[in-house]
């Protein structure tokens, strides 16, 4: 079995898959053993935690990217279970409500074989005054080797960082950075694309708030996508164009140079003020209808990180039509959050001597 890089190569040395062993069926999941799957691992990954984007360089952008394509080649798009961290236990700290998140992480841990440890904020210590990097360590005193943290403040991932031994893994920071999302996305774009260089991907909505977007950015930019932040002024600074972002404000003037419209909801929870008169207005200006796909490309990418709020960012039609790629983002989340989760356990071994 092979798998195809960016740039055309086939790279078959980095795993290899026995043919005709028989799988094994676990509750309703087919399961491939590491003594049938054998991956090799990028000698040039060495980090032991993620934490954003903004700190990764190119390459190991491109070897997470590579690894998740890999681990969904190997578990059949996810659907199968590899035993590469048997004896793994994650934990997922979670200080703010998630669905989607939550449940991505834990998936992808159960496919590897791993053990998952879930943690509710409102029913722990802290609701008794326990401070979070308390509660942390209270958990990574469990034997834990990962943790997922989600929280409200920017910065709390790199914090927990500093305090803990075991790996720490952004699950999304405020409005800092989602670091699994952002690379979820750059994914999906790759597989119905191909490479990332050259093409134009607009982020349209909430930008000011969105921890997706900035992740977004940082990733596209490192892999020489050309970025365009698009909403109301009240939510896309002309900040971004520091950074070699092109801002926008009019959605209209800028649908027809799009490969790629990244639909971001608007994130009402985050804000003090209203920044636009109505919800109305705003779908008005800004929701992708069939109107202004008419006047899209004709290969365009219509992605949205999720929840969507139909009728807002989007309607129906769109979100549910052939050039939406909503579900395979969710699919790819599984994927990534493998490779991260593997690429960190097997880095950990290496710094602390346990693998060869």
């Amino acid at each position: 079995m092979a798998r195809l890089l960016e740039s055309g190569e086939i790279w078959t040395d980095f795993f290899e898959v026995q043919q005709g062993v028989p799988l094994d069926s676990t509750e309703g999941v087919n399961e491939v053993t590491q003594e049938h799957a054998r991956i090799d691992f990028p000698s040039e990954w060495t980090r032991q935690h993620l934490l954003d984007l903004e700190s990764l360089t190119e390459r190991e952008i491109r070897i997470l990217l590579d690894t998740a394509e890999l681990m969904r080649t190997l578990t059949d798009n996810c659907r199968n279970r590899l035993s590469l961290l048997k004896s793994f236990t994650s934990a997922n700290l979670f200080f703010e409500n998630s669905t989607r998140t939550r449940t991505s992480f834990s998936l992808a841990a159960k496919r590897l074989g791993a053990d998952v440890i879930e943690f509710t904020a409102s029913s722990s210590s802290l609701s008794k005054g326990e401070s979070f990097i308390d509660t942390a360590k209270t958990i990574e005193a469990m034997n834990v080797d990962a943790v997922v943290v989600r929280h409200k403040t920017p910065g709390t991932p790199h914090i927990l960082s500093t305090r803990l031994n075991c790996s720490v893994i952004n699950g999304g920071d405020g409005p800092h950075e989602h670091p699994t999302q952002g690379l979820l996305d750059i994914l999906t774009i790759r597989q119905h694309r191909g490479e990332i260089a050259g093409k134009t991907v607009a982020l349209v909505g909430d930008i000011t708030h969105s921890r997706t977007a900035r992740s977004n950015i940082w990733g596209l930019k490192k892999l020489g996508a050309h970025v365009i932040v698009c909403g109301p002024a009240t939510l896309v600074s002309r900040d971004w164009e520091s950074l070699g972002v092109e801002v926008a404000h009019n959605l209209d003037s800028i649908i027809p140079r799009c490969d790629v419209l990244n639909l971001l909801r608007i994130q009402f929870e985050r804000q003090y003020t209203r920044p636009f008169p109505s919800v109305r207005e705003y779908a008005l200006l800004y929701a992708m209808n069939k109107e202004r796909m008419a006047r899209a490309k004709n290969d365009i990418l219509i992605m949205a990180p999720g929840p969507i709020n139909r009728g807002v960012e989007v309607t129906t039609d769109v979100a549910d039509g052939p050039h939406s790629v909503i579900l395979h983002q969710v699919t790819n989340g599984l994927a990534v959050r493998m490779a991260v989760m593997w690429l960190l356990s097997e880095a950990k071994k290496r710094a602390t001597g346990v693998a060869a």
